[in-house]
């Protein structure tokens, strides 16, 4: 049976703590419902009601329109292993990009990137763990470094010409403002859309 709590506990913090995967679910008032999977070392209880969780380049950038729009967010974790849960916080999340004032704040408690895009903080207003029963048991081998070699890679240089290619709008449309607040230049964005 579901319970609900007003902020997560000492427990939940130690399940979060153990995941190796999360989903993040995201939308804006029209438009479709993102539902994204996030690994790696990418996530940190900052308190008991404020998660961060670091957001690498990828090709969409679903999660950083919709909360432009709507700041709604959930993050869901499932124990995967060992006693049956499923852990959903609820909340309010606000995107930073690179050049926004709290950006080092927060990036600072993650593992260096090149391909860092975004931190989303979410203030969390209601947690609520249910059962989980049915969901399947699986095995972690090893994270995927695919990501991590792809973006070395390209280096800042490469990985800011995709954010201008490939970031600046949601597969509905919606703006991300990826250029106007990650400190990109106006010449470099003139001369990556020509």
């Amino acid at each position: 049976m579901a319970k609900q709590f007003s902020e997560l506990s000492g427990k939940h913090i130690e399940f979060i703590g153990n995941q190796k995967i999360f989903f993040v679910a995201t939308a804006a008032e029209t438009g479709r419902v993102n539902l994204s999977p996030k690994g790696g070392d990418s996530l940190r209880v900052i308190s008991p009601t404020e998660i961060a969780w670091l957001n690498l380049t990828g090709s969409g950038n679903e999660s950083a329109s919709h909360v432009l729009q709507n700041s709604r967010m959930t993050l869901m974790f499932c124990a995967f292993e060992g006693k049956p849960l499923i852990l959903r916080a609820y909340g309010n999340a606000r995107v930073l990009h690179q050049g926004d004032d709290e950006w080092e704040s927060y990036c600072s408690q993650f593992p260096y990137s090149v391909a860092s895009r975004q931190i989303f903080v979410l203030d969390v207003n209601l947690v609520q763990s249910s059962c989980g029963m049915s969901v399947p048991y699986f095995s972690f081998d090893s994270e995927r470094d695919d990501l991590e070699k792809w973006s070395e890679k390209q280096g800042k240089e490469g990985i800011e010409k995709y954010w201008v290619r490939k970031n600046q709008k949601s597969i509905d449309g919606f703006e991300t403002e990826i250029i106007e607040r990650s400190g990109i230049s106006v010449a470099e964005r003139v001369n990556e859309e020509q």
